[in-house]
């Protein structure tokens, strides 16, 4: 009997067990580096030699930093230009494989399979593609009487192009979001828009818009948190050049840990960031989702 009553009252312990493997990962991979990146904010630590204590050295050094400002202006630019052309590109091609056409369970898994490729092989092959003198875009330019064009190699296109080749690359989850969302507007709705001689744009403004309001947001709130996480697209294709122009705020953090061993100043830069992200996304928030 005492053997049972312990097996009982012990049992009353499962519930942490179970949560213990989570705590545990939580605790190495997610609290104990933001702590340890909090502390390195007011510390000069170079990785080899003692951390120094700096107070507010590393703030005083990051609002006269103008490299890192410009970091987040193309940042900036990359995110005006890749979510419009993200959002409109996938609920077009949503709303298209939403229809009863043949080969959609084709198209919805070729559209998706540029998602589940690494990002490395994507930028390295968009990178040989944009290539000056061998790529196929140019060569192709060259084939129909147009000249060259220095897609990665111009300040004013560089980042643009970067932004259409992650377009392609991330497109395909988008699409699967938002096909989501069309499947869920009631069929009743266009019914009734159909009896009063509503057109197809009418009914796509309409109805469909405002029923997938909740899922425009989140992917809005996805792709923002996606492009100022630009990172592996500016590193191997230009190294942030040229002339700092496609510079991303992640890859001038990674260059001033990694590169130089500021690692205080990185987590500085880190911290700030991250408050800028939740800025854009609070501000994104009250202007595009609504009440249903």
């Amino acid at each position: 009997m005492r053997f049972l009553k312990k097996i009982k009252l012990s049992s009353k312990n499962v519930g942490y067990i179970f949560v213990l493997p989570y705590l545990i990962h939580f605790s190495l991979f997610v609290l104990f580096p933001v702590t340890f990146s909090l502390v390195l904010v007011f510390h000069k630590w170079d990785i080899v030699s003692p951390m120094e204590w700096v107070g507010v050295t590393n703030f005083v050094k990051l609002f006269q930093d103008n490299l890192f400002f410009q970091s987040i202006k193309n940042t900036l630019k990359f995110l005006i230009i890749h979510i419009p052309l993200q959002i409109a590109i996938a609920l077009l091609l949503a709303e298209f494989l939403n229809q009863k056409i043949r080969w959609r369970g084709f198209f919805r898994a070729a559209f998706f399979l540029p998602v589940v490729v690494s990002g490395v092989v994507v930028t390295m092959l968009w990178d040989s593609m944009y290539a000056q003198d061998t790529g196929v875009l140019n060569n192709f330019l060259i084939a129909v009487g147009v000249n060259r064009v220095p897609w990665l190699t111009n300040v004013k296109l560089a980042m643009p192009s970067i932004a259409i080749m992650a377009t392609w690359k991330n497109v395909g989850l988008y699409i699967v979001l938002f096909l989501v969302g069309l499947q869920t507007v009631p069929a009743y709705l266009y019914e009734a828009a159909e009896i009063e001689g509503a057109s197809h744009w009418r009914k796509f403004w309409h109805i469909t818009l405002p029923m997938i309001n909740p899922t425009i947001f989140m992917v809005v709130v996805l792709s923002t948190i996606g492009g100022f996480s630009l990172f592996i697209e500016p590193y191997i294709m230009t190294g942030g050049g040229p002339m700092n122009s496609t510079l991303s705020a992640i890859l001038y953090i990674y260059k001033q840990g990694f590169f130089f061993y500021h690692m205080g100043y990185a987590a500085t830069l880190g911290f700030f960031f991250a408050l800028i992200v939740l800025a854009v996304i609070l501000i994104q928030r009250k202007f595009v989702e609504q009440e249903v």
